[in-house]
């Protein structure tokens, strides 16, 4: 259980986008049907909810998780960086090479799980830093 704790969540993300587009076809394109509407009362506009925004969202949340589990100063932290550089690596990898990973949305995708890296990294140290006290 607390090994999948160190599996990074951008790369259950990377595996349904793939997925998904790879599901597509041309005349088809999956992840830009509507997944459902929203009716806003007081402007009465209609939101429509596609899968290209339903994963940036998800994708947002999971780079909270993130952050949070970055806070742990464990073995499993480390893992759990050095996996989410791996998913970043993969991300990367697809968007410079796939022309059907070149999309807004995966390019959004891409950089949030740069964030996620970063951010882990910074959070990490700076909580390692705290734990050693210098005399």
């Amino acid at each position: 259980m607390r090994l999948l704790l160190a599996f990074p969540l951008n790369g259950i993300l990377l595996i349904f986008y793939n997925l998904m587009v790879f599901a597509s076809s041309d005349s088809n394109y999956l992840p830009d049907t509507i997944v459902t509407s929203v009716s806003i009362p007081s402007s009465g506009a209609v939101l429509h909810i596609t899968w290209n925004i339903l994963f940036v969202l998800m994708s947002i949340c999971i780079l909270y998780i993130e952050i949070l589990k970055a806070t742990r100063a464990t073995y499993q932290a480390l893992l759990d960086h050095v996996l989410s550089l791996c998913v970043f690596v993969v991300f990367l990898v697809e968007l410079i090479i796939l022309r059907e990973m070149g999309s807004a949305t995966f390019l959004i995708l891409t950089l949030l799980t740069l964030l996620d890296v970063v951010a882990g990294f910074t959070v990490s140290l700076a909580s390692a830093r705290r734990d050693i006290s210098i005399s």
